[in-house]
């Protein structure tokens, strides 16, 4: 029994981050800005966004000791 309430409160916890996800980026289509729904992305000032991945060639992975 233990498990499934787990299971019921994790579910729920999802469904009311989905919610909310969902209303801020209808916040901010409303604003009318596009720059409000890239503020609200996941990714973090350190990550660039996905792309092609440099060519460096194969000397960038080496053997692990």
């Amino acid at each position: 029994m233990f498990e499934y309430e787990l299971h019921r409160m994790t579910h729920a916890q999802l469904v009311r981050e989905a919610a909310a996800q969902r209303l801020s980026h209808a916040a901010a289509e409303s604003a009318g800005t596009a720059r409000g729904l890239r503020r609200l992305g996941r990714r973090s000032g350190s990550q660039d966004p996905e792309g092609r991945v440099s060519g460096d060639g194969r000397g960038r992975f080496v053997r692990a000791a």
